[in-house]
């Protein structure tokens, strides 16, 4: 803790940092035990990488003995933000929510675990759904509470709201229109019952972050804060928490560890010391070290490798970053792919499985044909084409290469391939140079 570095310049270092209220909260909260909060929203069962964004800027505040509070945003997502929308959103269910809500309380406990475990530091956090703020509030109250504090002009003046109004093809509800009272009584209720006295979120939200701190000042003659990190894309303009085809969740039963590493192993060179001073507890001047390091010889992809497993190791631990290491040596780097396989217990050489798209084999399945066996695991997509490959010599099982002689196509693949397997092994099925399937039975 001695050897930490003011808050601001922390901040500011790694890139986590781009508007705030006043000098006075980084004098505060660098004195510790000070209370802040950041929402999350649960509208799907699991955070993704924006948001881990807003937990690492949480993560150094909690470094110098800050307590942070995890507000679910329950009750405000009952009605859904009409923030970047153009039309109302289907609603979700009561259900949904508590059940959404669970879930990500569950992975921002795990991520805070291992995260302790690097910065050495034991971190002072408890969860607060807004659910409990309104469920026992009429609403008499609610504009007792609420409404006098904000005037419908100010409201109305907000670019997503402004717009609907004013497109002809567009509207917005009454209910969607109220969804930032909501937000906005978020803060003061956690400043009344807790001392909250600083709310951190993404640039885009600065408008209204300044306007609950107004808020609060009307009702309690009191000051509060807010700071604001850089909405983030990478060198090419794309956000960084979106592969080229959905967001990279952290729940690891909908994105993969191998998937998260593999994601960070494309990253550009131009991104990697961003990435590990926004992601990573790493100190600064090592990261520059790192990235030096890896500019003297780019082609090894030392700093993506870094980067990966670091990552991957806060977000599942280190025994799934040095699996999701493997499978990328296997997949990329080590020629000698079967005795990595041979050294991996069964859970491993499952992972591996699922990974690269490899499959089980049942024995009541009527998969005889070797070409049956290579469009089932995606390898080709039709016996012809198979065909086309094991005469081009493209085809190898456990590393032999399968020829055609004469044209000879008659593999049984049950016989001589299923029943010779030591099943307490694997059949590595590899097309070309890097495109592999493994079977396990």
């Amino acid at each position: 803790m001695n050897n930490l570095k003011p808050l601001k310049q922390e901040l500011e270092d790694r890139w986590l940092l781009f508007q705030f209220s006043s000098e006075e909260l980084f004098e505060k909260f660098d004195k510790w035990e000070w209370n802040f909060y950041c929402g999350f929203d649960p509208t799907a069962d699991s955070l993704h990488l924006w948001n881990f964004i807003w937990f690492m800027v949480a993560v150094h505040l909690m470094r110098r003995w800050n307590k942070y509070t995890a507000l679910t945003g329950w009750a405000t997502w009952m009605i859904w933000d009409p923030w970047g929308k153009d039309a109302e959103r289907t609603f979700l269910s009561i259900e949904d929510l508590d059940k959404n809500e669970k879930k990500i309380s569950a992975q921002i406990k795990n991520i805070s675990e291992n995260l302790e475990n690097f910065s050495w530091t034991k971190f002072n956090f408890d969860f607060v759904n807004n659910k409990d703020f309104y469920e026992w509030m009429w609403y008499l109250d609610f504009l007792r509470e609420v409404w006098k504090y904000i005037t419908v002009n100010n409201m109305i003046a907000k670019d997503t709201v402004k717009k609907r109004i004013e497109d002809e093809n567009k509207s917005i509800s009454y209910t969607e229109f109220s969804y930032m009272l909501l937000q906005w009584y978020d803060f003061v209720k956690l400043f009344k019952d807790k001392n909250v006295t600083l709310q951190i979120w993404g640039q885009d939200q600065w408008w209204n972050l300044v306007t609950w701190t107004e808020i609060i000042r009307k009702k309690y003659d009191a000051k509060t804060n807010v700071l604001t990190w850089p909405l983030i894309t990478d060198s090419t303009w794309r956000k960084f928490w979106k592969s080229e085809w959905n967001a990279i969740w952290l729940d690891k039963s909908k994105t993969s560890p191998y998937f998260i590493y593999q994601y960070f192993m494309n990253t550009s060179d131009d991104d990697i010391s961003r990435y590990l001073k926004m992601l990573t507890l790493i100190e600064v001047d090592e990261i520059d070290e790192i990235v030096k390091n890896h500019f003297e010889a780019p082609e090894k992809r030392e700093g993506q490798k870094i980067l990966a497993f670091k990552v991957v190791e806060i977000l599942h631990w280190a025994t799934e970053a040095d699996l999701a290491e493997k499978i990328s040596d296997f997949m990329f780097w080590n020629e000698d792919k079967m005795e990595i396989l041979k050294n991996l217990n069964a859970s491993e050489i499952e992972t591996f499985q699922n990974a690269i798209w490899g499959f089980k084999y049942w024995e009541n399945w009527e998969l005889e044909n070797l070409f049956e066996v290579l469009v089932k695991s995606l390898l080709e997509n039709s016996n012809s084409n198979a065909r086309k490959s094991i005469q081009w010599n493209a085809i190898s099982i456990n590393w032999e290469k399968i020829k055609c002689e004469n044209n000879n196509f008659d593999y049984d693949f049950e016989k001589n391939f299923i029943q010779n397997v030591d099943w307490n092994l694997f059949i590595l099925i590899q097309k070309w140079k890097k495109n592999f399937r493994i079977i396990t039975k």
